[in-house]
C-alpha cells in the first residue's frame, strides 16, 4: 500500500504544474504579441497584469520543485511551506483577473480621453517612435483612420509642423499602402470606420483582458484545492517510516526474554516479505 502513496501526490503535483505552466504562457503570450499598442494607452494596468501572470507562472514551476522533494522526502513541514507559497499565487492570480476586469470596465472612458490626443500630439514627433508604429499598425491592421475618424488629423502637430509634406492623414490611413497615398483622404482611397481607430482598439484589448481574466481567477480557483489536498493528505502518505529497525529489534529481544518465538507475529511484523528480515528473531544477534 505504501508503494502506491507517492503516486497520488505527484497527480496533483502535474496539475499544479501544468496550470502555472499555463499561466506563464498567456502572460508571456501578452507580452510578445499583445503589447504593441500598450504606448497607446495612458494607465499601465494591462501590462500590470500580464507581469503578474508571468511572475505568479514562475514561482508556481519553482515551487513545483519544492513540492515534489517535500513529497519524495517525506516532510510535511515543506509541504505546509509549499501550501503557503500556492496560497501567494493563488492571491497574485486572482489580483491579476479583478485587475483586468476592471480595467475592462475602465478601458472604453480611458481611450476616449486619451488615444485622440495621443494620436494628434505625438505621432511623428521626436522621442515618439513608440507610439508612431503603433498608431500605423493600429491603423493598417484594423481598417481604421484616426482615433474618431479621419478628421482628427488635421487638428494634429504632424500636419501643423508641416512633416506631413501634403498629406492629410498618414500613408498607414490608406487602403493600398504606398508612399504618398494619404494626400487623398475620399473613402475610396482611405479607410473610414463607424467609431474610428478607438472602437476597434477596444474591442481588441477587451477580448484579451476577458482571457487574462479568466485564466487568472479560473486557474487560480483550479489550483488551490489542487494544493489543498496536497496539505489534507493522511500523516502515513508522509511518514512511512514511522517504525524503524530499532523499534522491531526491541520488540524482537523482548520475544527472546519471554521464550515465546513460536508465538503469535506481532502486528509490527505483518508487513510482508519487505519486512521479514527484521520480524525474523535469527536475525537479531
Amino acid at each position: 500500500m505504501r508503494n502506491r502513496l507517492p503516486q497520488v501526490p505527484a497527480l496533483h503535483l502535474q496539475l499544479l504544474l501544468l496550470a502555472g505552466l499555463a499561466v506563464m504562457a498567456v502572460g508571456i503570450w501578452t507580452l510578445a504579441l499583445k503589447s504593441d499598442y500598450i504606448s497607446l494607452l495612458a494607465s499601465g494596468t494591462y501590462l500590470a497584469t500580464a507581469y503578474i501572470l508571468v511572475v505568479a507562472g514562475v514561482v508556481v514551476m519553482v515551487t513545483g520543485v519544492l513540492g515534489c522533494c517535500a513529497t519524495f522526502k517525506e516532510r510535511r513541514n515543506l509541504l505546509r511551506l509549499y501550501f503557503i507559497l500556492l496560497l501567494i499565487i493563488f492571491l497574485l492570480e486572482i489580483i491579476a483577473g479583478i485587475l483586468a476586469y476592471i480595467y475592462y470596465q475602465q478601458l472604453n472612458t480611458e481611450l476616449k480621453e486619451n488615444l485622440k490626443d495621443t494620436m494628434s500630439k505625438r505621432y511623428h514627433q521626436p522621442g515618439h517612435e513608440g507610439v508612431t508604429s503603433a498608431v500605423d499598425k493600429l491603423q493598417q491592421e484594423f481598417h481604421c483612420c484616426g482615433s474618431n475618424n479621419s478628421q482628427d488629423w488635421r487638428d494634429s502637430e504632424w500636419i501643423r509642423s508641416g512633416q506631413a509634406g501634403g498629406r492629410v492623414v498618414p500613408d498607414s490611413c490608406c487602403k493600398t499602402l504606398v508612399p504618398g497615398c494619404g494626400q487623398r483622404d475620399h473613402a475610396s482611397n482611405i479607410y473610414k470606420v463607424e467609431g474610428g481607430c478607438i472602437t476597434k482598439l477596444e474591442t481588441f484589448i477587451q477580448e484579451h483582458l476577458r482571457v487574462i481574466g479568466a485564466v487568472g481567477v479560473g486557474i487560480g480557483c483550479v489550483q488551490e484545492p489542487e494544493a489543498g489536498a496536497l496539505l489534507s493528505m493522511p500523516d502515513g502518505a508522509h511518514a512511512g517510516r514511522s517504525l524503524t529497525p530499532p523499534d522491531y529489534e526491541l520488540t524482537l529481544l523482548r520475544a527472546r526474554e519471554l521464550g515465546s518465538q513460536d508465538a503469535a507475529p506481532s502486528p509490527l511484523c505483518q508487513g510482508g516479505a519487505v519486512l521479514k528480515p527484521l520480524c525474523t528473531p535469527h536475525a537479531i544477534t
